[in-house]
């Protein structure tokens, strides 16, 4: 029986959006900056006051559907050293935000750790999120770092600082051939 969290009942949403958001953090970070380049963070905001409700939607599906992906290939990698994603990857994760008290409120946390776990078990993270209702203010900087935080440690793990977007990118782009 699947469930109704199962991935193909999912909305892929705005994964280039979601994309540019998290490309733009990881390329501050790795040129020594707490800021994204000043031109980048002025598209962002254009791109993020332009989203009515719907299109804001799909902004946080697209975000939902990276981190799937990049748990779904997290989940590949360590399988193959006969290690479990969730086991490895969460505890990470959480000690990272917990780290980042300004920006993420220690409630959403649990919800963050939730939305990898889905994933780490074949599940949507937008339609588990789902289930507990709309998205609060508060959650946005915690699904934004938790999406960034994946890509981080994948470009760690394969010691190349584009490794996560490429990983997205040719993913859109055989999807786009489709």
């Amino acid at each position: 029986m699947s469930s109704p969290c199962d991935p193909t009942y999912a909305p892929a949403g705005d994964v280039g959006a979601a994309l540019m958001m998290i490309d733009s953090q990881l390329k501050a970070v790795y040129d020594g900056r707490t800021e994204a380049d000043p031109e980048q963070r002025k598209l962002i905001e254009q791109l993020t006051t332009s989203l009515g409700p719907s299109e804001a939607d799909d902004v946080l599906d697209g975000a939902c559907t990276i981190i799937f992906m990049f748990v779904k290939w997290l989940r590949m990698a360590y399988e193959d050293h006969d290690r479990d994603v969730i086991e490895y990857v969460v505890p990470n994760l959480v000690a990272s935000m917990r780290m980042m008290p300004r920006s993420i409120r220690p409630e959403t946390i649990p919800t963050m750790a939730g939305l990898v776990i889905a994933a780490g078990t074949g599940l949507s993270p937008s339609l588990w999120r789902r289930q507990y209702g709309d998205w609060t203010s508060e959650e946005m900087n915690s699904l934004e770092a938790t999406a960034f935080l994946l890509a981080e440690h994948i470009n760690r793990l394969t010691e190349d600082r584009e490794f996560a977007t490429r990983l997205i990118t040719e993913a859109l782009s055989r999807a786009e051939e489709i």
